[in-house]
């Protein structure tokens, strides 16, 4: 880069700096970067255009375009080539304007005189918050060199931004983090609170944006990544239970942290003014944006990348893990991600989750399910807008997140809360008694649990029991693989907890969206329908066979029912059965107490197993209908995927009669059989489940109350008469006729 040019570029900034220091109003700041801008550049033109609102953009400043176009001119995201700029977030670079794809001729500003353009995003941390332009009278694209000052100018311009140097009348120069937002999302487990944000990973704030001195900055950005250098060497020296393939991807993380394309871009960036956490920031802000248009693997590079520029940031600043902001009350908490691990360490003091990744079968979405608190994910752009400490209100019936609500929506949000408490309180009054339905139809009501935190609701539901254990917790949020002893103690525990109540344990249930981290991963392209649950079990019998022994221990003598998960044909339960009498075998002759009564189960997720021979259902002692994944394989619909998921209902005529067939050969083989899953909580599917003959059902905790609740109101003859009524004259759901049914109740 030429020196004339490194040096203008720091004056510049310099000059900069000084105005954003100045007490002037927002306006008169803008006014005065957009001249001293066009000066340095030697241009003609400077404007700066911010957003107004999330898909227009406003002529916010301007030096030789029309001053009574100011606040004037607007146009929408991808109009134009400012607002293709936006759009793209690339930089549009051209001789001539007019003759440029998109460009739009806006009478009011003048801009007719002006051949050369050049377009530069204002962006942070991947998100666009305006566009710098300049224009020229002389037919010309800008150098490379120009192009660049350009970007590090709109960087410094996109901190100012967020730091609310151009505050002042009119939308687009409102102070940015006091809107109210809303978000729409995916639900990933139902209820509704209202608390305070509490950031996962706060943001680094970063205020000294240019330096004077280019020589210090080196200097310090220099001795902060041999700092990251050592942390990450000595991560990856600590991290040893890895297969091959893990320590790739570490050994790539270490290549990112040695690379000298990113250290020389950024030592780019002082040499241009910026300070070293300024330079640090443009980087990691450049990486977020290409994410968006880069493939799986080249996106998950960047988003290594994207976390070592954070750990360099917090080492540049001081800020550390954490930057002292103290957990509110009611904290809802916020974050891009989040592992299991990281979940638990913040407790059930948790009101509510926000992501803005995720997926319904994610870890995070299983743990908040066991605390039976609402998480919405797919919150795109809430890390960027939220602050530690805002009003947030999650609804986890709709998907949505109000972030800085106003009055009304408070109000509105408040008396939803309030509905739901009454009908809470209203729920435990018939906790200890019977799900009877008015017909005298007893109807056994079971919990889903993973944790021991889960356990006390055993008592304050109403459960009967546990019927679906996921032991598979204890395997995601460790870094090794938990040894024999300690699930062993863990499973005794929750037998003890239980006082006598049946709890289903289910083995290890990995694969899909369920990788463990220290084990090898399996890259497919459908792992849904992959190497999961007992396929992995049956090939890798070893851990199969520890969770066994550890199980059987745990029992010490006591009874004991446990459940293979995923079996799609006979054989595969009874190669799993014959590893449980292996393992009993082998505890016998060790001396060790083992159960005398013990039941073994499958859950059924696959249609193929409801047809399969006779003897499954003599081999089994119980069915489980694992309805989640079943309901997904029997569509063909994705159930992390949006568009296709809420596409068919659970009480479809189809899916209902395939279950009526399969009760049908459970009842004539006489073997035992429970729904497992979210539709079991949810009261009308749990009666129409009831009225086709299903006499257990389990689901989370706080959903026990509003079943048992409606079962005891319904007759469930009647209830199978309208079923019948509705396949008979040809609905495709029987949920409309259930509905006016149960008005009528009223």
């Amino acid at each position: 880069m030429a020196q004339g040019l490194e040096s203008e570029s720091r004056k510049l900034l310099v000059r900069l700096r000084d105005v954003m220091a100045s007490g002037e109003a927002g306006q008169a700041r803008l006014d005065e970067i957009v001249r001293l801008i066009a000066s340095s550049m030697q241009a003609e033109v400077c404007s700066i255009y911010l957003f107004r609102d999330a898909e227009t953009l406003e002529l916010c400043a301007t030096e030789g375009l029309q001053q009574e176009a100011v606040h004037q001119t607007r146009m929408r995201l991808g109009e134009g080539l400012v607002g293709r700029v936006a759009r793209k977030r690339q930089v549009i670079n051209t001789a001539d304007a007019p003759s440029a794809k998109g460009f739009r001729y806006m009478a009011e500003t003048g801009e007719e005189r002006f051949s050369s353009f050049c377009g530069v995003p204002i962006q942070r941390l991947g998100e666009t918050m305006g566009v710098l332009v300049v224009q020229g009278l002389t037919r010309r694209e800008f150098t490379a060199d120009e192009v660049y000052a350009l970007e590090v100018v709109a960087m410094v311009l996109a901190e100012m931004t967020e730091l609310g140097a151009f505050v002042g009348d009119g939308a687009a120069l409102r102070a940015r983090h006091q809107d109210s937002v809303m978000y729409r999302g995916t639900v990933a487990q139902e209820g509704a609170a209202g608390g305070h944000v509490y950031l996962h990973e706060p943001r680094v704030i970063v205020t000294n944006l240019i330096a004077d001195d280019p020589d210090a900055e080196l200097t310090r950005l220099r001795e902060a990544v041999d700092v990251l250098r050592v942390s990450v060497d000595e991560m990856l020296t600590e991290t040893t239970t890895v297969n091959a393939d893990q320590q790739q991807v570490l050994e790539a993380y270490r290549m990112f942290a040695n690379s000298r394309g990113w250290m020389r871009r950024m030592e780019a960036d002082i040499a241009q003014g910026l300070s070293a956490e300024a330079a640090v920031e443009k980087e990691q802000s450049l990486a977020r944006t290409r994410m968006e248009h880069a493939d799986s693997y080249l996106r998950d590079r960047l988003h290594d990348l994207d976390d070592l520029s954070n750990r360099l940031l917090r080492i540049l600043t001081g800020q550390g893990g954490q930057t002292g902001a103290a957990m509110p009350d009611q904290p809802v908490l916020v974050a891009r991600n989040i592992g299991p691990g990281e979940l638990l360490e913040y407790g059930k003091t948790l009101k509510g989750i926000v992501l803005e990744e995720g997926s319904v079968g994610s870890h995070a979405a299983i743990v908040a399910r066991a605390w039976a608190i609402p998480l919405v994910i797919h919150a795109r752009g809430i890390t960027t807008d939220a602050l530690n400490g805002d009003r947030i209100l999650v609804d986890g019936e709709q998907g949505i997140v109000h972030l800085r609500p106003g009055e009304t929506v408070k109000k509105a949000f408040g008396d939803k809360i309030a509905m739901q408490a009454k009908a809470q309180a209203r729920y435990a009054d018939i906790r200890n008694q019977p799900a009877q339905t008015a017909c005298g139809k007893v109807i056994s009501l079971q919990m889903n649990a993973g944790l021991m935190a889960d356990l006390p609701s055993l008592e304050s539901s109403g459960a009967e029991g546990v019927g679906l254990f996921r032991t598979e917790l204890q395997f995601l949020i460790r870094n090794q693989m938990p040894k024999r002893a300690e699930l062993s103690a863990l499973y005794a525990r929750v037998m003890d907890a239980a006082h006598g109540r049946r709890v289903v344990f289910r083995t290890l249930d990995i694969g899909s969206d369920k990788v463990l981290s220290y084990m090898k991963p399996n890259e497919e392209p459908n792992p849904a329908m992959g190497w999961r649950a007992i396929r992995v079990g049956l090939e890798k019998p070893g851990v199969l066979r520890m969770q066994l022994q550890a199980l059987i221990r745990a029992a010490n003598g006591r009874p004991l029912t446990l459940m293979f998960p995923f079996i799609a044909q006979l054989e595969e339960y009874r190669a799993a059965r014959a590893e449980f009498d292996k393992a009993m075998a082998r505890e016998r002759r060790l001396g060790h107490p083992v159960p005398e009564d013990f039941t073994i189960g499958a859950m059924l997720e696959t249609p193929s197993l409801a047809y399969a021979p006779d003897a499954f259902f003599e081999d089994v002692d119980f069915i489980s209908i694992g309805g989640n994944d079943l309901k997904q394989f029997f569509f063909a619909a994705d159930r992390e995927n949006e568009r296709v998921r809420r596409r068919y209902d659970t009480l479809n005529v189809s899916f209902l009669t395939f279950l009526e067939q399969l009760l049908g050969r459970c009842r004539a083989m006489n073997t035992p059989v429970s729904f497992c899953g979210e539709d079991a909580g949810r009261p009308i599917e749990a009666v129409v489940f009831a009225a086709l003959g299903l006499e257990t059902l389990s689901m989370r905790p706080a959903s026990i109350g509003p079943v048992k609740h409606l079962l005891r109101r319904v007759n469930l003859d009647e209830v199978k008469t309208v079923i019948d009524a509705a396949r008979a004259q040809g609905d495709q759901s029987v949920r409309g006729a259930i509905s006016a049914y149960l008005r009528d109740l009223d």
